[in-house]
């Protein structure tokens, strides 16, 4: 029993290794120069000599900046229609019977088995046809109705399992439809909200493919989002050395996404437990 202990005790710390090691690499490799790089690439950072600057230069030169204030505009706006309508979308799905009701929650459930590459075409045509190719809001639609059938699987899942007691209580104290859906039922639904908004923001805050497709050309330029910009620095980087400023937009992108999961992480395992349950 103690060496199956230790046998598990010394897989998962390798594997933690092997997955923060690299994390922790390009953080302290933001702060050398090329050449020390290069010379000492597994070497801490002389105390002395951290290249700061290479967070300046990616912010102003590499218009990381620009680039940022776009990936919070598009994700925010995005997460927040999500949450909105998919709570909306599965509470009435899940506590009121229809006819076609299971059949519209199937239809939902579809968008997560097709391949978003299928859709790109179409989805192409449409945002030139309304005017919001190279716009915020061309993406925000985009990123909510892809973001959609994800939030409604989940949130189904905490509508159902939460007592039907609560609602009538709501009703019998003299609530509406609106009221008990948001002063008691959406309350309850917390640590789903959470997750959906956890996952939805890391999705959308990392998110390449739509974002190369529909903000392309001068024209795309303002409104580009950090990962378009890490892939241009990185273009960039293998025909001029600078390494230093690469590593440097590669942690700007990941910082708001680790300090987003470790301050909401006790809600996102018991949102994934809770709502895989009932569905």
């Amino acid at each position: 029993m103690k060496f199956s202990r230790i046998l598990i005790f010394s897989i998962l710390a390798g594997y933690l290794v092997w997955v923060a090691f690299p994390m922790a690499w390009v953080a302290y490799s933001s702060l050398k120069t090329d050449e020390a790089i290069f010379r000492e690439a597994f070497a801490l950072p002389a105390f002395g000599d951290l290249q700061t600057d290479n967070y300046v230069r990616a912010w102003r030169e590499a218009r990381f900046g620009d680039y940022f204030i776009n990936s919070v505009i598009v994700t925010a706006s995005s997460v927040a229609l999500i949450v909105l309508l998919g709570a909306m979308a599965a509470y009435a799905l899940a506590r009121f019977y229809h006819p076609m009701g299971k059949a519209v929650f199937w239809l939902f459930l579809a968008g997560l088995m097709i391949p978003v590459q299928l859709s790109i075409v179409p989805l192409f045509f449409e945002l030139r046809a309304l005017g919001l190719l190279n716009s915020r809001l061309g993406l925000v639609l985009v990123y909510t109705a892809n973001g959609l059938p994800f939030a409604i699987f989940i949130l189904a899942g905490f509508f159902k399992a939460l007592p039907r007691s609560l609602y009538e209580a709501a009703v019998v104290d003299g609530c509406t439809e609106a009221s008990a859906f948001w002063r008691v039922m959406l309350p309850l639904a917390k640590p789903g909200l959470v997750t959906v908004a956890i996952f939805q923001f890391i999705g959308i805050w990392k998110e390449y493919f739509f974002a190369f497709m529909f903000t392309s050309g001068d024209a795309g330029a303002g409104v580009r989002t950090l990962p378009l910009g890490l892939a241009n620095l990185s273009i960039t980087s293998q025909y001029r050395s600078d390494y230093g400023m690469l590593f440097a937009g590669l942690v700007i992108v990941t910082v708001p996404i680790l300090v987003i999961f470790i301050a909401l992480q006790k809600h996102l395992v018991k949102g994934v437990t809770a709502g895989a349950v009932k569905g």
